[in-house]
């Protein structure tokens, strides 16, 4: 018997939602799955052996294969790059100066994060042999590191961060062996697990916002002065104004708008400092090793390998929606490659001065809303994020802007980022079971080192590592929760009655979008 053609041109072409483009006659059964011949991995997405190992209609292209005219393809990467910039140059703006770094160091910091999301984004997006999803995935800095960071390297300077760039290297190695394994493990870990981590990450990052909006630097003089607790409510009415107002494309740089408006009216303020700028070259690569090589200590490798495990929960379930939104519905095969890239991408990046990569589910809701589908206007973007990456003045701008306006938009930032948690957890059945009871005691046990600092000072050193991370301990409450209230002396046909992958259904919305009634 033939195959069916997966695409049809009238089924392109009316593809409107996300629900149209996965009816039950498109989708493979598991059984159909078994049954199809496994696709050769050297092949190229889109040819005549599709990622699914269905064949494409002759002579079409999967909409995720295609390529755009150069103009449109440069402008719509630009796009991509303008909705996740400020989320991937943060957490070296947070974690630059909590080890001890000067600002040059910082900018420098930036630069190679920069140029490292660029690496991550192409490796998901182009691929290679059984590395990469092959889906419009954008990859950058992960948000989900910053805390643990922050506890390991704290004042250490550039000890610090060779420690931290350590174990990440070996967080990433381990995650890139358990890739092919992990891929079949998202039944346990469905919203009531990710909506908890993800809201954590930004209930956790919002006190780094609020130190910024006083200054900073708590010796300061001036740290919670009316004056820059004024230009961060500036900042943030602006943000929000502009959100607002705009539409299209300037409504998602929203954020980087307000930041460039807060920091000219900063200017005669008096508290912009160009000292960053005037010290930056024109061009340069991040050299390797910058901050020294890096130093391996067991309680940073595992407070970072908990991170791991939390960007390939993210990861996990920001490609299953992503798939869904193009009309390639991501299968084992597709999450093993785009965990395999996350993770080699992060294993790449301590080596130039990188952090943990990870999915950025801003972008996911930029594919959604934009309709553009194809990965090569991503890798576009990857490409132009590798070339700021080499221009060392472009980060250096960023360290323009004053902590007090970086903290207005980074309350909106921050805490966009736990709404989308919350809104993760709307599709978790907090009303069945135990869900509700989950979700209470991981958010009380990931809040303590936020509300109680000192909550844990009598245990040993090595173990605050992980415990003053909010996201490490509420992860873990979270998991072995789930596992005991939801999976463990249940019965077999019980599990396999729930769908596996319930995430899915939740596609995620770029942080502060407004959701579209259809």
């Amino acid at each position: 018997m033939a195959a069916t053609p997966r695409f049809r041109k009238d089924a392109v072409a009316d593809q409107k939602t996300p629900a149209d483009q996965n009816t039950p006659a498109e989708q493979n059964t598991p059984a159909e799955r078994s049954t199809t011949p496994e696709p050769d991995p050297a092949a190229e997405p889109g040819t005549a052996a599709d990622q699914d190992g269905t064949p494409a209609e002759a002579g079409r292209k999967h909409p995720v294969d295609e390529t755009l005219p150069p103009l449109r393809m440069f402008t719509s990467g630009l796009q991509h790059v303008a909705a996740m910039y400020a989320g991937v140059v943060a957490p070296p703006m947070i974690v630059g100066p909590a080890v001890g770094l000067t600002a040059k160091e910082t900018a420098f910091l930036m630069g190679a994060s920069l140029f490292t999301a660029g690496v991550a984004t192409l490796l998901q997006t182009l691929g290679f042999w059984r590395i990469g999803a092959r889906l419009p995935f954008v990859n950058g800095v992960s948000f989900a590191g910053v805390t643990p960071m922050i506890a390991i390297g704290k004042d250490r300077g550039h000890e610090g961060i060779a420690v931290i760039f350590g174990a990440i290297i070996v967080a990433s190695v381990l995650g890139f062996v358990l890739a092919p394994y992990f891929c079949k493990l998202v039944r346990f870990f469905p919203p009531v697990v990710t909506g908890t981590v993800i809201t954590l990450i930004g209930v956790s990052l919002l006190p780094v916002a609020f130190n910024w909006t006083q200054g900073g630097n708590a010796a300061a003089a001036d740290y919670g002065s009316t004056t820059n607790i004024t230009m961060a409510a500036v900042t943030l009415v602006i943000v929000l104004a502009l959100r607002k107002l705009l539409r299209g494309f300037l409504q998602q740089i929203a954020i980087l708008l307000g930041l460039v408006i807060g920091t000219l009216i900063a200017i005669p303020v008096g508290i912009t400092d160009f000292g960053a700028l005037g010290d930056a070259g024109l061009v340069g690569f991040p050299t390797p090793f910058h901050f020294g090589a890096p130093q391996f200590e067991i309680a940073a490798i595992v407070s970072m390998c908990i991170v791991m495990l939390v960007c390939m929960t993210e990861s996990t379930a920001d490609m299953l929606a992503l798939g869904k939104i193009v009309g390639r519905p991501a299968d084992e095969r597709t999450i093993e490659g785009g965990l395999r890239a996350d993770t080699l991408g992060s294993a790449l990046s301590p080596f130039f001065n990188g952090f943990m990569c990870s999915a950025f589910a801003q972008n996911i809701g930029l594919v959604a809303m934009t309709k553009v589908r194809s990965r090569f206007v991503v890798a576009a973007g990857g490409v132009i994020l590798v070339v700021l990456g080499l221009v060392p003045v472009a980060a250096s701008v960023i360290a323009l802007v004053p902590l007090p306006v970086l903290g207005g938009a980074g309350i909106v930032l921050f805490g966009s980022v736990a709404a989308s948690g919350i809104q993760t957890l709307a599709a978790a059945a907090l009303e069945k079971g135990e869900n509700a009871l989950i979700v209470a005691a991981a958010v009380g046990v990931g809040l303590i080192p936020i509300a109680a600092p000192d909550f844990y000072h009598a245990f040993p050193e090595d173990l605050l590592v992980v415990l003053d991370s909010g996201i490490s301990t509420g992860c873990v409450v979270a998991i072995l929760l789930n596992l005991a209230f939801n999976h463990l002396g249940r019965a077999p046909d019980q599990e396999s009655s729930e769908p596996p992958h319930t995430i899915a259904d939740e596609v995620p919305r770029e942080p502060m979008a407004v959701p579209v009634t259809r």
